[in-house]
């Protein structure tokens, strides 16, 4: 909603607003005694009274998700760690998807300079803020708003797809059994680039090897709910799959869990997850949200023109990849992934000399997979 759309709906909001302040005031301040902004283990007792000022809003993961939300707190960690005192970072962590506007709201009264939200499942919140404080800044992180975007949010997005394309390649070429899994969180544009990135990937390596694999996909619809995680692992596991890659946030962990106990392999998403399980993560989709949030901090922080626009990260520009560990890739096939990443900075990939888009969702890897199977 651009100004003229934005201001009748902030009119409105605003009457909205001091009606919900006003009757949630005392519960509010109750409920979120627990998830106050909690400060980096930085010491910012002597930060200047003029310091830049930033919040962070994780999702329902929380901070220590070892995924997304943390990797996004760790750009803010780089991001204070080279500005030192000239900065000051915090976080806050709901408890519920209905915490998101009333935290919003509340970190908008106080001085913030910035103030992110993290993942798509914030973006309704991280709108409505906007339009009823236009003198604050937002940055919305692996969303887009469009169109709608307001002149105080930046959005952030990222080629995932990209990164999913490599891992579905290392599966496709280390699979013993012909058979690979997908398991996604919620179902999203987001989570659907990781899903059609890593089956394009497979499919990309069975036409190599002249081979078929069979990917497997399930939802969780959860991006917390660990014990359903583990038990869609067990149970791909169980139907003949070696390798799962998993793109469901706190649910990932229990598909991990299930690779450690039935000796399997797993791909884990968004940051290097082998730390969980040194034998059991294969390999992992970066997507470098670290990277993304230092380099978006720094823009806002000297003024540059980046506020009302969607920035776009990927292979290009160093924020999706997989790790240097290649300890259970070996270094054959780690060469052959970075050989591969090297000529997708296009957001395509060639194959016997035929160009072929990397798909970000079904209707585009429906045409990958027709034009794939036209090839000899």
């Amino acid at each position: 909603m651009k100004n003229s759309t934005g201001f009748s709906r902030l009119t409105f909001s605003k009457v909205a607003k001091n009606i919900i302040l006003v009757i949630s005031l005392g519960i509010f301040l109750l409920s979120f005694s627990g998830c106050d902004e909690q400060k980096t283990d930085l010491d910012l007792k002597n930060v200047e009274s003029r310091a830049y000022k930033i919040a962070m809003v994780t999702d329902l993961s929380g901070i220590n998700d070892q995924s997304f939300n943390q990797s996004a707190w760790e750009g803010l960690k780089e991001f204070k760690n080279t500005y030192g005192d000239k900065i000051s970072i915090s976080y806050t962590e709901p408890k519920q998807s209905s915490d998101y506007t009333l935290i919003l709201d509340r970190l908008s009264d106080k001085d913030y300079n910035l103030i992110y939200g993290i993942s798509f499942s914030l973006s309704d919140a991280i709108e409505e803020a906007a339009l009823l404080n236009l003198d604050k800044n937002y940055v919305l992180v692996d969303s887009s708003l469009g169109d709608s975007t307001p002149n105080n949010v930046t959005c952030v997005t990222f080629c995932s797809q990209e990164s999913a394309f490599l891992v579905g390649y290392i599966a496709g070429k280390k699979t013993s059994t012909n058979k690979v899994g997908f398991v996604g969180g919620q179902r999203s544009e987001i989570i659907e680039q990781f899903e059609y990135g890593f089956k394009a990937g497979a499919q990309y390596a069975a036409k190599e090897d002249r081979k078929e694999i069979n990917i497997v996909t399930q939802y969780a619809e959860s991006f917390s709910d660990v014990a359903k995680g583990k038990a869609i692992g067990s149970k791909l596991y169980s139907s003949g799959c070696d390798i799962i890659f998993q793109a469901a946030g706190g649910t990932g962990y229990g598909v991990i869990e299930s690779a450690k106990e039935c000796g399997k392999f797993v791909i884990g998403v968004d940051r290097d997850q082998s730390d969980i399980a040194p034998e059991s993560v294969l390999t992992s989709a970066l997507k470098n949200v670290n990277k993304a949030v230092k380099l978006v901090s720094e823009k806002m922080m000297n003024g540059e023109d980046i506020l009302g626009k969607t920035l776009t990260f990927g292979s290009r520009e160093g924020c999706v990849g997989i790790p240097e560990n290649y300890n259970l890739l070996g270094k054959k096939l780690y060469d052959s992934a970075m050989a591969l990443l090297n000529n997708i900075k296009d957001g395509t990939v060639k194959l016997k000399g035929e160009d072929f888009l990397i798909p970000a969702n079904r209707s585009e890897y429906e045409k990958y997979l027709e034009k794939l199977n036209f090839l000899p």
